[in-house]
């Protein structure tokens, strides 16, 4: 259930009966020569408007820009402050909640806006207001994605390629896929780190072209596989999460803040 294309009189009939709101969010950044640069945001809203789709549930607009001054020095790269995002987020949750929504999924492509996502979740958690959970789509499926590749890289790799692939072939640049590889690099966190300390904050420190892993090993159907086993996993979450008491989703109450104190007293008689 798409909102945008609902009136409101449609969307207080769900409201009346669910409380569960999906949310898409990535970025707009660079993916390399190969890949156009709303693929982190392309793949969520099809993820989440699938899954929606077969679980009757309500999905809002995707949200395409986030957390992406890691790329900066790539042409096109768009981005946020992380507060402004973490406010933006929770200011748009905060909405959906006044219309009756108390269970999010924010269904993120994007690995920089996780930590972020993870803090308005509990901040609407503390004040129980919403349960509101961040989901990744590769790391619902890990097996099957090591299945298919041996270097799948964490951004514009051979996983993110099949997916767009699969999503919008169109948009894929296949011939530069070997440009991609030969550019890139197969990321590894240690190889930058010096005496325990890591040394990078950028993209570009590590990968010349900013993409990493064998984009050669992806193929539309590769992406269609993947597609449908994250799709199957963001249904399954999301009927787990409205099958919940809300109250189970909220914090539980404080600790005794004097332990034992009833016992002390008693014995003391």
């Amino acid at each position: 259930m798409y909102l945008p294309d609902h009136t409101w009189p449609e969307l207080g009939e769900y409201v009346a009966s669910d409380s569960l709101a999906v949310v898409p969010l990535g970025s707009t950044e660079q993916h390399g020569p190969h890949l156009p640069e709303g693929t982190d945001h392309m793949i969520a809203e099809a993820l989440a408007r699938e899954a929606t789709e077969r679980s009757g549930f309500l999905c809002t607009p995707p949200i395409p820009i986030g957390v992406s001054s890691h790329h900066r020095q790539f042409h096109g790269t768009m981005w946020v402050e992380p507060s402004v995002f973490r406010d933006y987020v929770e200011s748009l949750s905060r909405n959906l909640t006044y219309h009756g929504i108390d269970r999010i999924v924010y269904v993120n492509a994007h690995g920089g806006n996780v930590d972020h996502l993870r803090e308005v979740g509990r901040r609407l958690h503390r004040d129980e207001t919403a349960f509101a959970i961040e989901w990744m789509w590769d790391e619902s499926i890990p097996q099957l994605i090591e299945d298919h590749f041996d270097t799948p890289g964490p951004h514009g790799g051979p996983k993110e390629t099949a997916m767009i692939m699969h999503i919008a072939e169109e948009l894929v640049r296949e011939d530069r896929l070997e440009e991609a590889r030969d550019g890139g690099a197969t990321f590894d966190y240690d190889a930058e780190r010096v005496h325990g300390a890591t040394t990078f904050y950028d993209s570009i420190e590590n990968s010349p072209n900013g993409v990493f892993g064998d984009q050669t090993d992806a193929t539309p159907e590769i992406g269609a596989e993947l597609f449908e086993a994250a799709t199957e996993q963001l249904v399954a979450l999301l009927e787990w999460l409205d099958e919940r008491p809300f109250e189970e989703l909220m914090p539980a109450s404080h600790l005794d803040p004097q332990p034992g104190s009833e016992r002390e007293t008693a014995g003391s008689r």
